[in-house]
């Protein structure tokens, strides 16, 4: 059973595998519908596609961030349609880096399905590898997914803002976003209409966990920097956020990885947060 990363080589073996579904979740948040056009230029065989924006998340309110989670009981019938259930081993892609697979990782997580990995280097590691690639969409018999756990693992803004009153966001190792380090600083902010971040948010922009090829680092190296990252706070009270709620899931897979599990997700994140401009933000807004 792979719960974390899962090789390109080992993913081979099984691509007609009834018993495995594999899922093609490549995205551009500028681009919505550019992965659905990447997927049927070319994807892994019988794969079936993801889309963040309507199989990874639900509509967009006056009150959400940018991508809030699905509803559970959507989700649990896109889980069936896509024929998983709990004895189906799930591998998630993306076009590198695991930016987008990761959410789905962590969504299947919420729902008490563990056996689900991310394809480690993603669509582009398996092309490097000289593995074949279907345009032929993927089909799969529906089945039957049961939630076997009470969706938890999330903080809301609500119980953010109440842990950031009562001071214990304080120490920068507790609430922590993943974005770059530019537009943490409120530089360089293209996709939201406020900048900065966050209030005593510390700073662990995903792409510190991976190395130049879009990889995940080895184990050790990644329990070093998050170690660090978390300033002596126990990973399981750590809170994860990025702008949308997406790409903390890959410093949530990440601290897996490195063993140091149990850090929640804040899905709403900076997206969510500055939709009340009664809200503290760092800087503050003028």
């Amino acid at each position: 059973m792979y719960t974390t990363l899962i090789e390109s080589q080992d993913l081979a073996a099984h691509t007609s595998d009834i018993d495995w579904a594999i899922l093609d979740c490549r995205s551009e948040l500028a681009r919505p519908e550019w992965g659905a056009s990447a997927y049927a230029e070319g994807h892994i065989p019988n794969a079936i596609y993801a889309h963040l924006d309507r199989d990874l998340s639900s509509p967009v309110t006056s009150t959400s961030g940018r991508h809030p989670l699905p509803l559970v009981e959507t989700f649990v019938a896109t889980l069936g349609h896509w024929g998983i259930d709990e004895n189906v081993q799930v591998v998630a892609y993306d076009q590198s880096n695991g930016a987008y697979a990761s959410r789905l990782w962590w969504l299947l997580r919420w729902v008490g399905h563990s056996r689900v990995a991310v394809l480690n280097g993603g669509f582009a590691a398996w092309q490097h590898a000289g593995l074949p690639v279907s345009k032929q969409p993927g089909v799969r018999q529906p089945r039957r997914f049961t939630p076997n756990r009470a969706q938890t693992g999330v903080v809301s803004t609500v119980e953010l803002e109440k842990l950031l009153a009562a001071g214990q966001l304080a120490t920068g190792g507790r609430l922590i976003d993943a974005r770059a380090a530019d537009r943490f600083a409120g530089q360089n902010e293209t996709i939201d209409p406020v900048a900065g971040h966050v209030p005593g948010a510390g700073n662990h922009p995903f792409a510190h966990n991976l190395d130049a090829q879009g990889r995940f680092l080895p184990p050790h190296v990644l329990r070093s920097k998050w170690l660090e990252t978390l300033r002596g706070q126990p990973p399981a009270t750590a809170i994860a956020m990025c702008g949308s709620g997406v790409t903390a899931c890959h410093n949530l897979l990440a601290l897996e990885v490195a063993g140091l599990p149990g850090a929640q997700l804040y899905a709403g994140s900076w997206s969510e947060w500055i939709r009340d401009a009664a809200r503290p933000t760092e800087p503050p807004q003028k």
